[in-house]
């Protein structure tokens, strides 16, 4: 499976990502939305780009 870049997202969204240690869309998605509202700094704006993101390359967030 190939991973795919982050797309660009608020420096707080990013460094929360960071910090959780997610780089590619796939880590992201595995988390799911829960767990990623959960991370400091980030917000439903960044769950709205993700979304967006993961649906082109036929990917959702997990449960």
């Amino acid at each position: 499976m190939s991973s795919h870049p982050l797309p660009k997202i608020s420096a707080p969204a990013a460094r929360a990502l960071a910090s959780a240690g997610i780089t590619t869309l796939e880590e992201a998605a595995a988390h799911g939305e829960t767990a990623l509202l959960g991370l400091h700094g980030f917000g439903p704006k960044g769950i709205r780009i993700l979304r967006e993101e993961l649906e082109k390359i036929g990917l959702e967030l997990a449960g």
